[in-house]
């Protein structure tokens, strides 16, 4: 029996999980068309993924913000401070691209709103209001309730405090990190399964109409990427080096990107990161703070999947939005983004925090992030290249910067 078994477990250990994905998403669409009645059985598989999402991404973003903010070293010096400005513009500037591309051109997603109370806020005062008071909430019934505002406001807060506690604490605060991260990962490799029983629900239910829905979803998506390195990005290095930023541009993207895009990690792309720098000719006290620190800060594809899903669901929900509590949600989703490195889908997984920005309830913000495992096979692929490669050129354009005064004088 366990021999048996054997060729099937090394079938799958071989098959990455986004070809997994792909298996479900192609299987869930067959059978949707062919037995749109077995289909609908199919939504409690659907279903059960959506609740382990909506389990583990309280905790996940408690812990991993605690974790990173305890564990942040002192003493890191030469250029990193104008890298990190670059950092945070250009992930700024990407929510940014995402707002006005989604109201540009608003995706409206198949989600399931009824029986779940939607609350829509009245104004910007009102989400500053709600905002407050989110913050102020108990540490505990925030995570019971996935008040994903107060969650992070107490793990800053705590993060800050367990700073100055000892090298043993902070390293058991590493291990639990490390450990909600492995459960993470073990719920994201049911993600086959749980797209495939989306799917098919989803395309029985509301028929194709739902899979163009999400590719005009994945179309803004990609757009605002691709937006994001050709125009914005340049124009960030144009600004910084006052010369023509193409050539250093297309560098980071041939040499950064495209890798990332296959390996779909910033962390497994940092030694490829580290190897870039020194052909550029970068300093190395610089380039080996930089590289690691942009994978977990610099991230502006992240911001452009949490802004666009986000006002997705606001659009499919018929919520107003005006352009101050846009402006908020670029915010928002540039220090969300912050958070979602070193975790698979962790940009999705924020998304709940955004929403919540606008009175969308867990049990619709899960569907969206649902929505995104689903179109996950592109859009994370290409977040990950744009994150990446551009931890890359930023550090180059800083370096660059600083350097060439000193040449000229």
């Amino acid at each position: 029996m366990i021999a048996a078994s054997n060729p099937v477990m090394n079938l799958l250990n071989r098959t990455s999980l986004v070809m997994q994905i792909l298996i479900g998403l192609i299987a869930g669409i067959a059978l949707a068309l062919l037995f749109p009645a077995v289909a609908l059985q199919l939504a409690f598989v659907g279903k059960l993924f959506v609740s382990a999402l909506k389990a583990v991404a309280p905790i996940l973003v408690f812990v991993l913000v605690m974790a990173s903010i305890a564990n942040h070293k002192h003493g890191q010096e030469t250029h990193i401070r104008p890298i990190l400005v670059l950092y945070l513009l250009g992930t700024f500037g990407a929510a940014v691209v995402a707002v006005i591309a989604s109201m540009t051109f608003p995706s409206t997603l198949a989600l399931a709103t009824h029986e779940v109370p939607v609350t829509a806020p009245g104004g910007i005062s009102e989400v500053m209001e709600g905002l407050l008071l989110s913050v102020v909430e108990n540490p505990v019934s925030a995570l019971m309730n996935a008040n994903f505002i107060g969650i992070l406001a107490w793990a800053i807060g705590l993060g800050i405090a367990i700073r100055h506690a000892g090298e043993t604490t902070r390293t058991v605060l590493g291990d639990l990190s490390n450990g909600v991260t492995l459960i993470v990962h073990a719920v994201i490799r049911c993600a086959p399964l749980g797209i495939f029983g989306l799917v098919a629900s989803t395309l029985a239910q509301s028929g194709l109409g739902a899979l163009l829905g999400y590719l005009h979803l994945l179309l803004v998506l990609i757009g605002c990427m691709l937006f994001v390195a050709l125009v914005m990005n340049p124009l960030i290095v144009f600004w910084k080096l006052r010369r023509n930023p193409y050539p250093l541009v297309l560098t980071c993207l041939r040499e950064s990107g495209i890798t990332a895009f296959f390996t779909r990690s910033s962390a497994a792309n940092i030694p490829v990161n580290l190897a870039l720098s020194e052909k550029l000719g970068l300093h190395e006290d610089t380039y080996s703070v930089s590289i690691p620190l942009g994978a977990t800060i610099n991230m502006a594809g992240a911001a452009i999947t949490i802004t666009v899903l986000t006002l997705a669901a606001v659009h499919t929900l018929g919520i107003a939005v005006d352009l101050p509590t846009a402006v908020l949600l670029s915010v928002v989703a540039a220090i969300c983004a912050c958070g979602a490195s070193g975790v698979a889908g962790g940009s999705l997984l924020l998304i709940p925090l955004a929403c919540s920005l606008f009175g969308i309830p867990s049990e619709i913000a899960m569907q969206v992030v649902a929505v995104g495992f689903i179109i996950g096979i592109l859009q994370d692929s290409a977040e990950t290249a744009l994150n990446s490669s551009t931890d890359v050129l930023f550090t180059a354009a800083a370096c660059l910067a600083q350097e060439e005064p000193a040449v000229r004088a």
